[in-house]
């Protein structure tokens, strides 16, 4: 047997100094490595083991990190960490005080531009590309972007703008015919037919400015090299197209590619995954408890109309897309396009929910204020993933959006505390609405069993108090709200402590916070957002225009971006967790006494 190579190799000038006869064994130890530690330590899998010898090749042609290498999204990333002086700490990749699960300028001068969104590669490595020419640099830019990414309408704004440069960039397409979930729309099929040799139009790449090659077997790493090595003498914006099978080497990674791009826990040597231990019976996951009741409605209601931006698996949209599929569209890496056809969609009597991550709405906030908002469209904008998502941290958490949608006119708030309130709102809104409205939802598993109870109506602009008490008063939004109930059971003054789900952030209810205040001693708002501008600034300020003059206690995520971790190592940190809303509860008791002991 061979002895180890990867063993010696901590950094690109190491790789460097290997012959190229050996790389294929260098990329069949890499490969091997990714797989033993993310089958252990979870991660996105299938997408670097895609690309592992388009990685050595890269690195190894390229002079590293004096040439930038840009990864779109970053999923791919795993086998560039690895050789890139993080292979020692690799197995603490998107843990709570380990390595980001994507590149991350702050962690090594080798990522050369922070990712988590996808189609920014290619804008980001023009902007470096001039800024060389300007400075009178002589070095490489090369953007490596997938078949779903390039197809988003900011990666074909880069590919615009470079086309009339003479910047020294090359971009790579990646091209494995799947994002996380397969690609769509006309542009997948213009690729598929490039790869069989069957397209007659001219090539769009060319018709762009570039100079373009291929495709190529990116698992051919002499082939790699070769033409990398051709293509850094070729002046101006380069194109080279590259076919890949994601989960490479991997034989479950390969015939499942969107369950194993990211596994979970699986065995190591057969690849089989590692189911978790869990009772027979468990509450349904929210994308779910959406997934169902969306059919279920629009079975009944043929106006309802389902749509998502690459994510049908995430979402669960994907069992309306089977059950219902002329109704439920897939329309790509396109947030933007996404809400605007939802718009277009509504002018014409037909009810859209929207579902988009709520990380990733941010992509499409001039589309929610001017197409939808500002013409008061009834779009349903239904958010997954809100609040704190955990180990893909500051890229993805949800935490921005009740503060970001709480300045838009016209703009209705809602976030159902439990599976039955999610449900009863989708029911709500299509028996007929005058306003956009958006609803937001963690990732994850509720609490409830029973879950499909029959559709009740959910008054606009209400909340529900769940416990009435005599000082303090809690305002929760969203599924916070069963960690608050068990709190509450748990301190001893629990008949002084009442519990309001306001449900609404905006509007909020106004008569509710009315009587609220004026029976309570103090108020605590908890919510799973920002602070700066979310749910507390609006009770905040309901409180000094009408001059009540109560202590509020506001907890929520502070003003940071919150790295990655578990959910409940995260909410520890942010001082959501049960046992910190119990101490800030019992601190506050020890407050008032005071004041009133005076």
């Amino acid at each position: 047997m061979k002895n180890s190579l990867l063993k010696h190799i901590n950094l690109p000038e190491d790789l460097r100094q290997l012959k190229a006869d050996d790389l294929p064994q260098l990329a069949k130890e890499l490969r091997n490595f990714i797989i033993n530690i993310v089958a252990t330590k979870e991660g996105h899998l299938g997408a670097s083991l895609g690309v592992v010898e388009l990685t050595i090749a890269l690195h190894y042609i390229f002079n590293t990190p004096e040439d930038q290498l840009i990864w779109d999204v970053g999923h791919q990333a795993y086998g560039h960490k690895i050789l890139t002086g993080r292979k020692a700490i690799f197995e603490t990749n998107r843990q709570l005080n380990g390595i980001s699960g994507f590149p991350k300028r702050s962690e090594s001068k080798y990522d050369a531009f922070g990712v988590g969104h996808s189609s920014t590669s290619i804008s980001a490595a023009l902007g470096m590309a001039i800024a060389s020419q300007l400075k009178g640099e002589d070095k490489h830019h090369v953007a490596v972007i997938g078949d779903a990414s390039i197809a988003s309408g900011m990666a074909f704004e880069g590919l615009n703008h470079a086309g009339v440069t003479d910047a020294n960039l090359l971009v790579i397409l990646n091209d494995n015919a799947i994002g996380i979930d397969p690609s769509v729309g006309a542009l997948k099929q213009y690729l598929t037919n490039v790869k069989k040799g069957t397209e007659k139009q001219d090539n769009i790449f060319e018709a762009l400015n570039f100079d373009y090659s291929g495709p190529i077997d990116g698992h051919d790493l002499p082939l790699l090299i070769s033409e990398l090595e051709r293509l850094k003498s070729v002046k101006g914006p380069k194109f080279l197209h590259v076919i890949t099978t994601k989960g490479k080497g991997l034989k479950q990674a390969e015939e499942n590619q969107v369950k194993y791009h990211a596994p979970g826990k699986f065995d190591a040597d057969t690849g089989e995954l590692i189911s978790k231990s869990s009772s027979s019976q468990q509450p349904p996951k929210y994308q779910d408890v959406f997934g169902e009741t969306i059919v279920e409605l629009a079975l009944q209601n043929e106006k309802i109309i389902g749509i998502t931006p690459a994510m049908p698996t995430g979402s669960s949209l994907k069992y309306m897309m089977e059950e219902i599929p002329e109704r439920a569209f897939d329309v790509g890496i396109a947030e933007q396009h996404a809400v605007t056809l939802a718009a277009g969609m509504a002018t014409q009597g037909l009810i859209p929910f929207c579902n988009i991550y709520s990380t990733f709405l941010q992509r499409a906030y001039d589309q929610v204020i001017h197409d939808v908002a500002l013409q008061k469209l009834p779009v349903v904008f239904c958010l997954d993933r809100a609040g704190l998502v955990g180990e893909d941290g500051a890229t993805h958490h949800g935490v921005f959006d009740l503060a970001y949608l709480n300045c838009i006119p016209n703009l209705v708030i809602f976030a159902p505390k439990d599976a039955i309130a999610l449900r009863n709102i989708m029911y709500t809104v299509q028996l007929g609405i005058n306003f956009p409205i958006t609803i937001r939802y963690p990732r994850g598993r509720g609490h409830l069993l029973d879950w499909k109870q029959p559709f009740k109506r959910i008054e606009i602009g209400k909340g529900k108090c769940l416990k009435e008490g005599k000082r303090i008063a809690i305002l929760s939004i969203g599924t916070i709200a069963k960690t608050i109930e068990d709190v509450i059971t748990s301190i001893e003054q629990k008949n002084d402590i009442g519990h309001y789900d306001m449900q609404f952030v905006k509007p909020l209810d106004e008569t509710l916070l009315h009587n609220i205040f004026k029976k309570y001693e103090s108020i605590i708002t908890i919510e799973d957002g920002t602070i700066v501008g979310g749910f507390a600034s609006s009770v905040l300020a309901f409180a000094n225009t009408n001059n009540y003059k109560q202590k509020i206690i506001i907890l929520g995520i502070e003003d940071e971006f919150i790295e990655h971790g578990t959910v409940n190592q995260l909410m520890r940190l942010q001082k959501l967790d049960a046992q910190s809303i119990k101490r800030a509860i019992e601190n506050l008791f020890v407050f008032l006494d005071a004041i009133n002991n005076s």
